[in-house]
């Protein structure tokens, strides 16, 4: 049968989501905690990567296992063997044509920003500090800009050759909570490093370090204006959305 898992985690400790050979991953820990569960070796595939340092909320993996075991005991005895900072939150059996990453409509990202000349020991880990004014009306204008289909090479790390950088957002928003700010994306998929440049350009907006026709001009791919990386503990996948598979979707 197919299993499809649905996780969260802590991406501090980690290299990212993706197997490595020479450095920890969260895919490492579910895969060594599914052997010592199975007493088998079995590959997991993820809905997609997470870079180093990166949280995920609702990430969603599935494998293939004639274990025999049943589902709602899957979670549990996984659980036993991974770390304190990675849980499996259900496990759900699903078609073995299902997957993850193609299956997908959609995935949601949150960065989260704390405005302060203080820092706070408490929102280190899961969010970046900035200092100073930021002006957050023209933050929402430029997160407007966003919408839509764009070619997204400009916002991206490294990519792979012939590759195409046209991505579409459905959402692109901020909220504000006193000090904490906190950007909501939704697109199609997502590109290496893309919201987190995303959200370096609009943070570069809010100081009057860009201006909105440089964010137009980065998504027209042309001018000299640059997209700045932000810090990856910042960043979280919020969620994996199916339309087919509205079970491993959370709602809210």
């Amino acid at each position: 049968m197919r299993v499809a898992l649905i996780i969260e985690y802590q991406g501090t400790r980690y290299h990212g989501f993706q197997y490595q050979t020479n450095a920890k991953t969260v895919q490492e820990e579910l895969e060594n905690s599914i052997e010592r569960l199975f007493g088998e070796s079995i590959r997991i595939s993820p809905a997609g990567r997470t870079d180093a340092g990166v949280h995920a909320r609702n990430q969603v993996a599935t494998f293939d296992t004639n274990s025999g075991m049943e589902v709602n005991k899957i979670a549990k005895g996984m659980n036993y063997y991974l770390p304190d900072d990675i849980v499996v939150k259900n496990v759900v059996e699903v078609p073995r044509d299902f997957d993850p990453r193609r299956d997908a409509k959609s995935r949601v990202y949150r960065y989260s920003i704390f405005n302060s000349n203080v820092h706070s020991p408490l929102n280190r880990i899961y969010s970046h500090r900035v200092v100073g004014d930021l002006d957050k009306d023209l933050m929402c204008l430029g997160a407007d800009l966003f919408l839509g289909e764009h070619d997204f090479r400009k916002f991206a790390g490294p990519v792979e050759k012939n590759k195409s950088t046209e991505r579409v957002i459905y959402r692109s928003f901020w909220t504000y909570d006193n000090n904490m700010l906190n950007y909501e994306v939704e697109g199609n998929a997502f590109l290496p490093h893309q919201v987190r440049r995303m959200v370096g350009s609009l943070v570069d907006l809010g100081r009057g370090r860009l201006f909105l026709e440089d964010v137009k001009d980065l998504l027209s791919c042309k001018g000299s204006a640059r997209s700045n990386s932000m810090p990856s503990k910042g960043l979280c996948l919020e969620k994996v959305i199916y339309e087919n598979y509205s079970i491993l979707t959370p709602t809210g």
